[in-house]
């Protein structure tokens, strides 16, 4: 790759939407990935259903080949288990099967290049629905990650950076309302926010680590099992 153009697939399913797209990325000073096909689909009980048509629908559309792609990107979460699952298992059968490299990036820096793109500098908050009554976070300052991603309940971290300077927090809706602060426009990882995330490893040519899943917790299947197996020695 090492700074030429190049086509790159994006996969995101760490929150309840569905998202996937190609986007065009050229060399350090051409600026952001431009876009060519994007589908979001909110629905995260039908992700494994649709992911798979929609990479081909977003390929179709954008004109590019399979063997035109030089990367596919995955966000890695923090996300529910079964849901994020579907999106790295399928980004990784399908880099594997065009032989191409597959770079996994956290979900919030997704969203927060997003709003990074508008915006150059600032604090900025992004939260998600982990589900349960508890929520994935991560801030940053000035474009950078200074704490996060964790996973907590949304009263507790409103309390926790009551003092902190945010100016803009986004994400999950209903719980960026919570913090009384600005709300931003990103709610999930966008291909652009993705692909720009993972834009100086393309550029560089830089190998991938493995893809490994930001889960933060236990998965449920798995605390459940383990609370049968309990009741089960008593």
């Amino acid at each position: 790759m090492g700074g030429a153009l190049m086509w790159v697939l994006a996969i995101d399913t760490a929150t309840d939407s569905v998202v996937t797209g190609v986007a065009r990325l050229g060399s350090a000073d051409a600026g952001l990935p431009e876009v060519s096909a994007e589908r979001v689909v909110s629905d995260g009980r039908r992700h494994a259903e649709v992911l798979t048509t929609l990479i081909g629908e977003v390929l179709d559309e954008s004109g590019v080949a399979r063997a035109d792609l030089a990367a596919v990107v995955v966000g890695c979460g923090p996300g529910p288990f079964t849901g994020l699952r579907v999106g790295m298992a399928t980004g990784a059968a399908f880099a594997d099967a065009l032989g191409l490299p597959a770079y996994g990036v956290c979900s919030l820096d997704a969203v927060a290049e997003q709003e990074f793109e508008r915006a150059s500098g600032g604090s900025l908050l992004v939260v998600t629905d982990a589900r349960r009554r508890e929520i994935y976070w991560a801030r940053y300052v000035d474009g950078r990650r200074v704490s996060g991603p964790e996973v907590i309940a949304p009263a507790l971290l409103v309390e926790e950076l009551a003092d902190t300077p945010v100016d803009l927090v986004s994400g999950s809706p209903p719980h960026a309302e919570l913090f009384g602060r600005p709300v931003g426009a990103a709610t999930v990882p966008s291909v652009a926010g993705l692909v720009a995330t993972a834009a100086v490893d393309l550029r560089a040519g830089t190998r991938p680590e493995p893809l490994v899943p930001r889960y933060l917790r236990r998965p449920d299947a798995v605390e459940s099992k383990d609370r049968r197996a309990r009741a089960g020695q008593k």
